[in-house]
């Protein structure tokens, strides 16, 4: 499910800006880009995230600058030389083989570790690092809620595409039954067909393709099932919470009924209305990935 969220604060000498963004995903994939200077922080920040949240390609970004006139920050010439060299490099090999990145910024550079000396360099960092877990849960809070918001419109599309299901099934039900006498005659011309080739075959044999003949005329195991299918549907859009998964396996059922009751049809209206359905199964499949 796509969401973003962002916030800004500052703790003197500091200042900061986050933004949480995510992307569909089958799985849970998160991507955390803070200082690594800033030690414990990442550890710290990924299972608050992962807590929150169960699905979905999750970035975090954390840019944090820093005033360097009043507490006497100075850059390390020597590592800032050598990140230069080897940014130089990267962006030359690129080019050779024709990659071309986005402009590079100074701000990019200040994550790279030693290349502000401050002082001592014996600063205590903890009160920024509390300051920024203590935001973190706010941020997320935000994202969480920007999701479910998300979710209830989403929660109101599927709703109407089961609608357009059950009204599907409820017509196929309708087409099967009225086609029961038509069914019944051909099903008693391809039994005259049999009996007249039964002349020494196995009675057990002959049973056997007669249940056959009947099986494949009767879709009313599959009727049932796409109406199962849509009542266990409804109940987890109700619920609530994640539910991607599940659905996921549900619409793979859904479309597996879909399927054999347009093999087993024979009929030009019920196969119509079994192509139907599957094309709103698909839509529905596709709106499934977006979900938790």
């Amino acid at each position: 499910m796509t969401g973003f969220a962002s916030s800004k604060g500052e703790l003197a000498p500091f200042a900061w800006s986050w933004e949480l963004r995510s992307v569909n995903a089958k799985g849970l994939d998160l991507r955390l880009r803070v200082p690594d200077w800033l030690e414990g922080l990442e550890a710290a920040l990924k299972p608050m995230l992962a807590k929150a949240v169960v699905r979905g390609n999750i970035t975090l970004s954390l840019r944090l600058g820093r005033d360097e006139a009043s507490t006497g920050l100075s850059l390390n010439r020597d590592i800032l030389s050598a990140a230069l060299d080897a940014l130089h490099e990267i962006e030359a090999e690129a080019m050779n083989r024709g990659i071309t990145f986005a402009p590079s910024k100074a701000s990019d550079l200040l994550s790279v570790r030693g290349i502000l000396d401050a002082g001592a360099g014996d600063e205590d960092l903890s009160p920024l690092i509390t300051q920024l877990k203590s935001e973190f849960q706010a941020l997320v809070q935000a994202f969480v809620t920007m999701r479910a918001t998300e979710g209830a419109s989403l929660a109101e599309v599927l709703d109407g595409q089961l609608s357009q299901i059950e009204d599907l099934t409820a017509q196929a039900a309708s087409i099967a039954e009225a086609r029961k006498e038509a069914m019944a005659d051909t099903l008693k011309a391809n039994l005259a067909k049999v009996l007249e080739n039964t002349d020494g075959a196995d009675p057990d044999r002959v049973a056997q393709e007669l249940a056959i003949l009947t099986v494949k005329a009767d879709v009313t195991e599959e009727i049932d099932r796409l109406g199962a299918h849509i009542k266990a549907a409804r109940d987890l859009v109700a619920k609530g919470g994640a539910m991607g998964r599940k659905l996921d396996f549900l619409m793979q059922e859904f479309n597996r009924e879909a399927n054999t009751l347009c093999s087993k049809s024979q009929n030009i209206d019920l196969t119509a209305i079994g192509l139907d359905l599957k094309a709103v199964i698909d839509q529905m499949r596709e709106q499934v990935q977006n979900v938790e």
